[in-house]
């Protein structure tokens, strides 16, 4: 059983299970009801998503300073009680079923995905090799 980290709108692998959106807002131009079957996510969960003023932090980051300022902001963010306890759910939850993750970002280096994919394995989480 494992998580897997995904661009949001890519084509599923085999035995993804559900997909979970970590983004602030659906996808332009896409009806609700058409989420799922376009592979953007079967779940839309924000809670997981940078505030934003964080996005904009990582949006804008050109140096690795900069970088690292988005990251300590987002981490911040995912200490928070429910942000922390959702991490803690999805740790969990990996050890036990398929499911994915994602966001809309190209490079997930670039990406809060990738300091999701961190904190989830802090937690303990079987997460899929990228």
């Amino acid at each position: 059983m494992t998580i897997r980290i995904v661009k949001l709108g890519s084509e599923r692998a085999p035995g993804e299970g559900t997909r979970i959106g970590t983004v602030r807002r659906p996808p332009r131009g896409v009806p609700k009801t058409e989420f799922a079957s376009r592979n953007y996510y079967d779940v839309w969960y924000p809670n997981l998503a940078p505030s934003v003023e964080t996005m904009k932090l990582g949006q804008q980051a050109e140096t690795p300073a900069q970088w690292a300022a988005f990251v300590k902001a987002y981490r911040h963010e995912m200490a928070e009680p429910d942000a922390a306890r959702s991490i803690a759910l999805l740790a969990a939850l990996s050890h036990q079923s398929h499911f994915s993750v994602g966001c809309y970002c190209e490079i997930e280096a670039q990406c809060h995905r990738s300091v999701l994919r961190a904190l989830l394995q802090e937690q303990g989480a079987e997460i899929a090799p990228a």
